[in-house]
């Protein structure tokens, strides 16, 4: 209660009491001498209303001084004005006073504690914030404390926040919505069962806009333009993007494969900029696979939502033979070639670049395959050694050193079996190179080779090796390729399709056959996949570590004093995943003596690689992986099992909402 109402209540008493008193002297009986006794009391209380007043104006100049004594006279002006409120207190953050600001505001905290108002509070003499807002009723103040001083200044920003919410509820959000495989699909259907497309797969994508109140607009017939908000963002967010599930289902009912893919740029007033964001958006969202949205804040990393299926064949041979001649071109204009490989080789990145070499050889070109960096994994060495001779012959194979040195802005750099600069195996070769091709199957990371004049990113092919085998039957010029090149090339494509059990689609095998007439001996291609007895003895101790988990996933957490290959984790997560109820495996073990490394294999109801994201690492619906520095394997374990836990509530949750859709 403020100092103003206390002086209202003493006055009113001193009234009461002087008619009090008045009532008295007329009642009792004074010998008729009423006069005397009645100016006596009349000065008395008078006397009284003066002391109150003097008490009054005593508070009142003693706050002034109060104040002045903490800020100086000028800053006690300049408080009032700006409306700010001051708070003292003792060493046991008890609140001692406080200004007419907040008396004026009814905040009665003097004598209590300040956290007994905002919790808050304590972050500000923890040091943890030079200042905090916090809301009190229908308010929101900001709070400062003083260093020197046991002072708190209180700003009342209430309408301040207000227009800020709003302009941030108001923020410029730029869309682009793509139906995937719609223009294949429509080229050769007819136009009833693109009239049934159009009614159960695009229709319901307009209607979804509207609902949010999006402006929505078809630049073309697979591909529309929406303008939102920040606030209508917030509510599609928080529904999960439920229209992925909608396209999806609504186009497996008509037998139709079409997925929608959705990139959402925002943070900023830059159109231009919006524009090239929302460009990249897609087709980060496409080139890993589709059936997604990517959102992306200026100046934050890209989020992704969706991605609950596992990438579908949908590039056409006419793709293809564009993509060929592409790449034919760009090796026709360089001076020289070299084509790189990501870290540890495997047989589908040197069997994929083993190719790129005897096509840029097929046109005159001198070439080099940079492979002696970067490492080689086990079974593949043991393979390339065996016929290094044969192969020695017909490449030339380099360090990265060495081609970085090589390497002149006329010349062309094929990468191959990856996209991201921090796996390749020959950094100073990619940062010393102008021109750049990157063929790939991977899913598109956030981190992407710059600036190259050519991207073939197929989600869909099982393999490089399945890409650039499509590559030779288009070349004007034969390429030739030897019995062992192609084995290379065939061996990468059983490897990554775990013997064409995973990841295979109709022209997998097309690839597959057009390597067998070139000599491919699948014997003789098995016997290099063979291993020894320590790798079978290494593989049987790892899965003695294996338990189940959530009844239909198994984990293999190794035991921190074994170091083991990530080639030989990979190997156990796919036999693991034979076990019969088994969806998904995953294996982490010590690879060195700072890192753990997880390999996680799917057999495609769970999604691997949005496990993996969820925890820094990538890969594919089907096949992900990490790797950490200094940590342990049992952490690590408890990392995975939380983040299933994530992932697993996350789809019940999408299911959910996918449900309520359809009602």
């Amino acid at each position: 209660m403020d100092r103003l109402e206390n002086f209202k209540i003493q006055i009113a008493l001193v009234i009461f009491a002087q008619i009090v008193a008045l009532l008295a002297l007329f009642i009792a009986d004074f010998d008729g001498v009423r006069i005397l006794p009645m100016i006596i009391l009349v000065v008395f209380n008078i006397s009284i209303v003066i002391w109150i007043v003097w008490r009054f104006q005593s508070d009142r100049k003693e706050s002034d001084i109060s104040i002045s004594h903490i800020l100086g006279h000028d800053a006690k002006d300049a408080l009032s004005y700006g409306e700010i409120g001051i708070i003292t207190y003792d060493e046991q953050y008890n609140a001692t006073w406080i200004n007419d600001f907040l008396e004026e505001r009814h905040i009665d905290i003097v004598g209590k504690k300040l956290t007994s108002w905002i919790s808050q509070i304590s972050d500000l003499f923890r040091g943890e914030v030079d200042s905090i807002v916090a809301k009190d009723s229908d308010r929101f103040y900001e709070i400062l404390r003083k260093e020197d001083g046991q002072v708190l200044f209180v700003k009342d920003i209430t309408e301040v926040k207000t227009l800020k919410d709003r302009f941030e509820a108001d923020g410029v959000v730029v869309g682009l919505l793509q139906l995937d495989n719609y223009m294949e699909i429509q080229q050769y259907e007819d136009e009833a069962k693109m009239a049934q497309i159009n009614t159960s797969v695009r229709q319901p994508l307009v209607e979804w806009a509207g609902q949010y109140g999006m402006f929505i607009r078809r630049l073309r017939s697979d591909r529309f333009l929406v303008l939102l908000n920040e606030r209508i963002l917030s509510e599609v967010i928080k529904d999960r993007f439920s229209i992925l599930n909608i396209v999806r289902k609504n186009a497996e009912e008509i037998d139709a494969s079409i997925t929608l893919s959705m990139s959402f740029a925002r943070g900023t007033d830059d159109y231009q900029l919006l524009d090239t964001m929302v460009n990249d958006l897609l087709e980060l969202a496409q080139s890993r696979g589709g059936d997604q949205a990517a959102v992306k804040k200026f100046g934050e990393s890209v989020k992704y939502f969706g991605g609950n299926s596992e990438a579908r064949e949908k590039r056409s041979k006419v793709r293809v033979r564009v993509m060929a001649q592409a790449v034919s071109e760009a090796i026709i204009e360089s001076k020289r070639v070299f084509v790189v490989g990501h870290k540890e080789m495997d047989f589908d990145c040197m069997g994929a670049a083993l190719c790129m070499s005897r096509m840029a050889a097929a046109y005159g070109k001198e070439v080099y395959v940079v492979s002696k960096s970067g490492g080689i994994e086990s079974q593949l060495k043991e393979a390339f050694d065996s016929f290094y001779d044969d192969l020695n012959g017909r490449h030339r194979f380099l360090e990265d050193g060495e081609a970085s040195r090589m390497i002149k802005d006329e010349d062309l750099l094929i990468v191959v079996d990856h996209n991201n600069p921090n796996q390749t195996g020959a950094p100073l070769t990619l940062d010393n190179a102008n021109r750049i091709i990157v063929i790939d199957h991977h899913r598109r990371s956030e981190d992407f080779v710059g600036n190259p004049i050519l991207v073939y990113v197929e989600t869909s092919a099982s393999s490089t090796c399945e890409l650039a085998a499509e590559f030779l039957p288009y070349q004007t010029n034969t390429v030739q390729l030897s019995e062992i090149e192609a084995t290379f090339m065939y061996l990468g494509i059983l490897v990554d399709t775990n013997r064409f059990r995973q990841r295979t689609g109709s022209r997998t095998f097309e690839a597959a056959a057009y390597l067998k007439n070139h000599g491919v001996d699948p014997l003789k291609a098995e016997n290099m996949l063979k291993e020894d007895y320590r790798s079978f003895a290494a593989k049987t101790n790892i899965m003695k570590y294996a338990s189940m988990y959530k009844d239909n996933m198994i984990i293999a957490a190794v035991d921190e004093r074994y170091q083991m290959s990530r080639t030989l984790m990979s190997q156990v997560a796919d036999s693991l995943l034979e076990i019969k109820g088994i969806e998904a495996s995953f294996v982490l073990a010590k690879t060195d003596a700072e890192s753990v490394a997880a390999s996680s294999r799917s057999k495609g109801v769970i999604n691997v690689q949005r496990i993996m994201e969820m925890m820094h690492g990538g890969g594919h619906f089907g096949a992900a992986a990490l790797q950490r520095k200094n940590t342990s394997v049992e952490a690590v374990k408890k990392e995975l099992q939380e983040t299933i836990d994530a992932y697993l509530e996350e789809i019940k949750e999408e299911n959910t909402d996918e449900s309520d859709s359809v009602k």
